[in-house]
């Protein structure tokens, strides 16, 4: 049976009663302890989720977002999206399917799956996913997960042989060399920022479902797509275990409003990409339109799709043609006018789709285990969707000044890891002095340690009380990626320069 209120609870990690480390009680009092027979909507007060909106809207992991690359790293441009327009613009794409869902379903099917009464519960907890979605992020996006996956690889066995005499397992060793943005997003709620969310707000941000210790999967695995990329590491697995319990949720699924961010997400990239390259000049209108046009013809035909009628709504030709006519209106802002127009001929048919197929796959969705995206079933909307991300990425991505910026990210993020590789090749007695900065510690270790963050040394500190050399060296690993992924940009290449010697 479908009773979405079973998968929507207020309870946290830390309950009323807790005290945390600096001190305080983090939590409301509105903790929701009725078993799931006993639930009612009632009982899923709105404050309780509107205390996640501030914990998170007050958060430095959203703050740093606004210097954080989307396409264009150390982008001086404010026009252009940064990490943070980027995760407001996938915020209202969020609460527009949520009201569409509401919208759609009938009063009987609203009470047959228990979704009375928390119509503004959902829609929070869906926002607030998608502004938290890119929190986990490292400098310069994805060219600096390849930067961190590529140093450790080459780096762990030399590091760990001289830090200890036991090698790291190789599940942890794969966990390690497996940084992902999207895991790094729980880690930073739960172990690094202690924001103390309900379980609920913080499965919905859980968009991959294995853990860094697994091997990914055969592609005919029956959730090969959730498992394709990293979720959640090996040092929060015993937390994402708790969420699954408390939610109802069986180990590998996600919860069924992770698949509206997904959707959101994927609605509002593949525009803003395009966007941002016309206000780079790196595309023009004639040139982007002409490019669609073709790329849609082809993706059609591969989806064995046959091409719509020019007038049809659900022709990319036609949305075009319409966003094309609103910019000849208007001589002043012409192009602003054409993305204005373009996004709502686009973003409404594919929130309907994305509608549908949540509806239409409900049972699959409740259980968490619909093996693929929303937008991901070869229909029209399938096609516009994946025509916008070929173009960027064929035409957008691959262009000379991005490629340069992402090889100089690469660079700087290798470098600042060289930099601080000391840190990791002391044994665990030598790394302890260096804490304390005693006199017998290698000088070079201890002025580093002094420039790890505070929050990042007493979540390491907490991690390894009590654990043996090897999971010490793992969490030692987790610290140097914790404080090198959370920069910024900006501070990823001044400490760069800085340490470099470079003025």
């Amino acid at each position: 049976m479908i009773n979405f209120l079973n998968k929507i609870s207020t309870e946290r990690f830390y309950s009323s009663s807790t005290v945390t480390n600096d001190g305080h009680s983090p939590t409301d009092s509105s903790v929701d302890t009725r078993s799931s027979s006993e639930k009612t909507a009632s009982s899923i007060p709105l404050s309780t989720f509107e205390s996640d909106r501030g914990r998170i809207i007050n958060s430095a992991a959203v703050r740093r977002l606004q210097q954080k690359t989307q396409v264009f790293p150390l982008e001086r441009n404010s026009a252009v999206r940064s990490r943070l327009t980027h995760s407001l613009e996938v915020q209202q794409v969020g609460r527009f399917i949520v009201q569409s869902i509401y919208k759609v379903l009938s009063n009987e099917q609203l009470e047959k799956y228990h979704l009375v009464d928390i119509h503004r519960q959902v829609e929070t907890l869906v926002e607030m996913a998608c502004l938290m979605h890119d929190i986990g992020n490292p400098p310069f996006g994805h060219f600096g997960e390849q930067a961190i996956n590529d140093w450790f690889e080459q780096h762990i066995n030399e590091c760990n042989h001289s830090a200890t005499n036991r090698l790291l397992t190789e599940e942890l060793r794969r966990d390690i060399c497996h940084f992902e943005g999207n895991a790094q997003v729980i880690r930073l709620i739960h172990h690094l920022l202690n924001l103390n969310l309900t379980y609920t707000q913080i499965a919905c941000v859980l968009k991959y479902t294995r853990c860094g210790t697994a091997a990914k999967p055969a592609s005919n695995h029956r959730l090969s797509y959730l498992f394709k990329k990293v979720g959640y590491y090996h040092s929060e697995a015993e937390f994402v275990q708790t969420i699954c319990d408390k939610l109802n949720m069986q180990l590998g699924h996600r919860h069924p409003l992770t698949y509206i961010m997904e959707a959101a997400d994927d609605i509002s990239y593949c525009i803003a990409d395009l966007e941002d390259a016309v206000e780079k000049n790196i595309l023009s209108l004639s040139q982007l339109k002409t490019l669609l046009n073709e790329e849609f013809q082809k993706v059609t035909s591969d989806f064995e799709l046959s091409y719509p009628p020019r007038y049809k709504k659900d022709n990319l030709t036609h949305m075009l043609d319409k966003a094309e006519e609103s910019a000849k209106n208007d001589p002043i802002c012409s192009d602003s006018q054409f993305f204005i127009q373009f996004r709502v001929k686009v973003i409404h048919p594919l929130v309907k789709h994305s509608t549908k197929r949540f509806i239409d796959n409900i049972e699959a969705v409740y259980s968490g285990d619909l093996n693929e995206a929303l937008l991901e079933d070869k229909s029209y909307c399938h096609a516009i969707a994946k025509t916008l991300k070929n173009v960027a990425r064929n035409h957008v991505f691959n262009h000379k000044e991005i490629e340069t910026m992402e090889l100089r990210g690469y660079k700087i993020i290798s470098g600042l890891l060289n930099e601080y590789k000391p840190l990791l090749t002391l044994t665990r007695n030598e790394f302890e002095l260096t804490a304390i900065q005693d006199n017998a510690a290698p000088l070079l270790a201890k002025r580093l340690y002094k420039k790890l963050s505070s929050k990042h040394l007493r979540a390491y500190q907490k991690a390894v009380t009590e654990q043996d050399d090897q999971t010490e060296f793992y969490y030692r690993c987790r610290l140097i990626q914790d404080y090198i992924s959370g920069m910024t940009d900006q501070f990823a290449f001044d400490e760069f320069r800085s340490l470099m010697v470079i003025d």
